[in-house]
């Protein structure tokens, strides 16, 4: 351990060089971490949010499912008239609409029964439908200035609705999400621009939520088959939120070179340092020094290094996420940070077993005149 502290600080310059290498790398993994948790919760947040377990779609619709899929009232029906399983409606929309104060907004409707499981519990004012066609906006809409009371008419088709509540900051596609009523819900996606507002809709939803209580068994496959359709658990159903696997993919794939890179760095400065101090160790070896001890001396450097720029690294992430606010889709929890910095510090000390050959290489006849 004294030996390796006194190289340490010989040659402070290469060591600091490294291990501000080390803290670049460990920062670019933590910020990437960072944008990929919170782009993954901006584009499917209110899904997350949603107390269900299994979403039933349309068998045609393969992809894509919120937009193309349409079940209808037989499917809702069914998965009712099992024992123990709650099914509600569920219909996803995105469009956008102007308030009675001006504020211009996208919001992602999320059509629900009022008084469903899916209908979420506000924070702050009434649940859906507490007025005729009463809306809850997310906490996203209320930042951008929407307020309870306000009237929201939606472009489209000039529907006025009321904002009756303000629920958790759910979003859907980078969109900011709004539960409104399921006949709301039902004009805006069926209903035409300069129609009857009175002329009967269809009574098709996106999906149909299910959630099964206590020990209840899904029949899955057996209602797939007599209705024709695809029923996926919640989590599959992320991958139907626009742009989320892509977006999971790119970021993945650029964190995955980032730990990459850790170990061929690190490996590869411990590598020109442990050829330039041959020498040394050859004099070490002369003197009696044994070959596991060189070999701690330079874990313990390799460890000091790693250890250091990863945490520094850390400190670079977690600020950059405290500077960023909730101006852009970020998201480091503690336990995150941790275990992407701990797979930095672990790759980057794989990254020195490559060297450990060569510290033991030396002949100490090297330092006793061998070599005339």
């Amino acid at each position: 351990m004294y030996l390796a502290l006194r190289e340490l600080r010989a040659a402070r310059g290469r060591f600091l060089l490294m291990g501000s290498v080390v803290m670049l790398v460990a920062a670019l993994v933590g910020i990437v971490s960072g944008f990929t948790a919170g782009l993954g919760n901006d584009t499917v947040s209110a899904l997350r949010a949603l107390p269900a377990t299994h979403l039933v779609f349309s068998a045609d619709a393969k992809s894509d499912q919120f937009n193309r899929s349409l079940v209808g009232a037989d499917v809702l029906d069914a998965w009712r008239a099992e024992p123990g399983v709650e099914a509600a409606p569920l219909g996803v929309a995105i469009t956008r609409g102007t308030t009675n104060r001006g504020v211009e907004i996208d919001l992602a409707a999320f059509g629900v029964e009022p008084g469903s499981f899916v209908a979420p519990d506000p924070d702050s004012g009434q649940p859906v439908g507490t007025t005729p066609g009463g809306i809850v906006v997310s906490r996203k809409l209320a930042d951008k200035g929407v307020h309870v009371g306000d009237m929201l008419t939606i472009d489209r088709l000039g529907t006025a609705v009321r904002v009756d509540g303000i629920t958790g900051s759910a979003s859907y596609g980078h969109v900011p999400a709004a539960y409104v009523p399921l006949d709301v819900w039902t004009r805006l996606r069926f209903g035409i621009p300069g129609a009857d507002p009175d002329a009967p809709l269809p009574r098709q939803f996106s999906a149909v939520a299910v959630r099964a209580s206590g020990s209840a068994a899904l029949p899955i496959d057996r209602l797939d088959a007599a209705k024709g359709t695809h029923t996926i658990s919640r989590s599959a159903a992320f991958a139907a939120a626009p742009g989320y696997t892509g977006e999971r993919v790119t970021m993945t794939s650029i964190q995955v070179f980032l730990y990459l890179i850790a170990p061929l760095v690190v490996g590869a400065f411990f590598a020109v340092w442990t050829v330039q101090r041959g020498p040394e160790l050859a004099l070490l070896r002369a003197m009696g020094a044994s070959r596991p001890r060189l070999l701690w001396i330079t874990a313990v450097q390799a460890a000091i290094v790693v250890a250091a720029g990863a945490v520094a690294g850390g400190a670079i992430a977690a600020g950059v996420g405290l500077l960023l606010g909730s101006a852009v889709p970020f998201s480091l929890p503690p336990l995150t940070l941790v275990a992407t910095l701990g797979g930095v510090a672990a790759l980057g000390l794989a990254g020195t077993a490559i060297t450990l050959r060569r510290v033991t290489a030396p002949d100490p006849l090297t330092m006793l005149g061998a070599h005339r």
